[in-house]
């Protein structure tokens, strides 16, 4: 088992423990989420510490966008508690890069590579994904490197 499978598991019984509502019912959504995962294809497997990684911002995006979505149609309620489980998630997950490190960072990977022109976009945004290394939504760093492009 990865440990931060064990981590989150560890966490989810003390919180069960503590009778906190919140961050039990979000830490099992994330572990039914791994279990979902481990399970996808021909044969069950153990994720990866990288991998439950992706899993779990996955699962912060989902939230994101849910609370966005409510927030849109007027469930403040419903909105605040996405984002309260958002929260939880986040505690897991690295610490998301600022505007200018990001820019940096795509900007190092874009010369590089010797990336240039909109026709390069697919390998420069793989080269750039590399270096973020999830440290920042896929978005924002398409975002950047089609800045950097000029696109």
């Amino acid at each position: 088992m990865s440990t931060l499978k064990d981590r989150l598991t560890a966490d989810m019984r003390a919180a069960l423990k503590a009778r906190d509502e919140l961050t039990t019912s979000t830490l099992r959504m994330a572990l039914a989420a791994v279990g979902t995962a481990e399970v996808a294809g021909k044969a069950k497997r153990e994720l990866t510490d990288d991998e439950v990684l992706a899993v779990l911002t996955k699962e912060a995006k989902k939230r994101r966008e849910a609370a966005t979505a409510f927030a849109e149609a007027g469930r403040g309620d419903q909105a605040a508690k996405e984002t309260a489980e958002g929260e939880v998630l986040d505690r897991y997950l690295p610490k998301q890069l600022s505007d200018d490190e990001l820019a940096e960072l795509v900007a190092g990977a874009l010369a590089a590579g010797g990336f240039t022109g909109k026709a390069q976009m697919g390998p420069a945004m793989k080269a750039a994904q590399a270096a973020v290394a999830g440290q920042a939504e896929g978005g924002r760093v398409a975002a950047e490197v089609r800045r950097q492009l000029g696109l």
